[in-house]
Parts: structure tokens; C-alpha cells; sequence
């Protein structure tokens, strides 16, 4: 059974969260603050932290900084910024992903199972697929060893096909994991950010679209 920390200082959130991810089959503790979040990280090992940024005192960014000093535990951070600028400076502290206020408990479902999956020891810090190489602790993309600038949301969707080459990831099952069940109709905005991840790929640019149904990597294996 994994272990969940959860800091969280409004309370209907934090009962919410707790009676969710214990139904789900998690063990979960909870606290409140900042400070109790850092002595519970260094007392306790947690296979997961779901960690809100808006705290009382010391903020989720001080948060995270100070478990960084002795752990590597996979965090995700609840917010309700959602601003590009905002999410890059938790990945710049190595938080695992990001889930924005009002939370989605379905899509947060998702996003703790794919933390947990991808921090298992057997798991691939890097993810390779025809020259194009993900970090998935840093975020980042080269192609040919070149770094190349792709936004949070590109990354994610790149990361989706790169799990599975040459199965179809469909657009439906992107706009739910990656965006959240009120974009569920929005089928353009993942067209959109395909558009600009096979601009971004150039002569490397292996994504197929699959009609009527979503998209999926050419052939061959990670």
C-alpha cells in the first residue's frame, strides 16, 4: 500500500482529498502547515506528496525546498495558479507534476497512479525514441542531444506517445488526463499543440494522425 502525505490547510479540501485517496486504497496522513509538512516528510517515508502552494507561513515552493534538502519523495502540487511561470518554478524545485484548483478527483486519480508508475526504481528517468530524448524528473526535450524549448503542456502530450509507440493515444484520453474533464469537447486545443510539438521536432517529427481518433508515434520502440 503506498504512503500519501497530504498538506493541505483548508479543510474541506483536505477531508475531501483524504476520503478520496483512502477509498482509492492509499494510506494517507494529513497535515495543515508547512512546518508539520517538513518534520512529517523527515520522520516518515512517503512514497507521495500532495502538496497545496497557498499555505499559511511557509509556502509550498519553502516546502518543497526544504524535503529537497534530504529527499527525492515525488510531489505534486494543488494551485489555484495556473500561470506557466508558476508551474516552471516548482519543476525548477523537481516537483513531479501540477494539478490546479477547483481539483478534478478523477484526473488527480490519474496524475498520482503516473507519479507513482514512473518513480517505481525499475522505472526510466529518460525516455528515448528515435533521437528525441525526454527527462522526465527535469521536463526537458532534445532532439539529436540539442536541447529543444517545449511548453509544460507539449511535454506532456509528447510524453503520452512516447510511453507507447505506434499505439493510438486518443485525443478524448488527452483533453481527460492532461487538461480535465471541462475540456472534454476542446479537441482543437490538442490539435493545436500537436501542430507546434511536430514544428518543434523538424526532420524528427514521428507523430501520425490517426483520423477521427488521435494521434500516435511511427512504428519501432522507446
Amino acid at each position: 500500500m503506498s504512503k500519501l502525505l497530504i498538506v493541505e490547510d483548508n479543510a474541506d479540501y483536505r477531508e475531501l482529498l483524504i476520503s478520496f485517496l483512502e477509498n482509492e486504497g492509499y494510506e494517507v496522513t494529513a497535515v495543515n502547515d508547512g512546518e508539520s509538512a517538513v518534520v512529517s516528510a523527515n520522520d516518515t517515508v512517503f512514497d507521495l506528496i500532495i502538496l497545496d502552494l497557498m499555505l499559511p507561513g511557509m509556502d509550498g515552493y519553502e516546502v518543497c525546498r526544504r524535503i529537497r534538502e534530504n529527499s527525492e519523495v515525488p510531489v505534486i502540487m494543488l494551485t489555484a495558479l495556473d500561470s506557466e511561470t508558476h508551474q516552471m518554478k516548482g519543476y525548477g524545485l523537481h516537483i513531479d507534476d501540477y494539478i490546479t484548483k477547483p481539483i478534478s478527483m478523477p484526473l488527480l486519480m490519474h496524475k498520482v497512479e503516473a507519479v507513482l508508475r514512473r518513480t517505481m526504481p525499475d522505472q526510466p528517468r529518460v525516455v528515448e525514441y528515435q533521437g528525441i530524448s525526454l527527462d522526465i524528473k527535469a521536463h526537458t526535450v532534445c532532439v539529436d542531444n540539442l536541447p529543444i524549448e517545449f511548453t509544460l503542456r507539449e511535454f506532456e502530450i509528447l510524453y503520452e506517445l512516447m510511453k507507447s509507440p505506434g499505439e493510438v493515444v486518443t485525443r478524448k484520453s488527452l483533453l481527460s488526463d492532461l487538461w480535465g474533464y471541462g475540456y472534454y469537447n476542446d479537441t482543437r486545443i490538442v490539435d493545436t499543440h500537436i501542430k507546434n510539438i511536430r514544428r518543434k521536432l523538424g526532420d524528427h517529427d514521428c507523430i501520425e494522425t490517426v483520423r477521427g481518433v488521435g494521434y500516435k508515434l511511427k512504428g519501432g520502440g522507446i
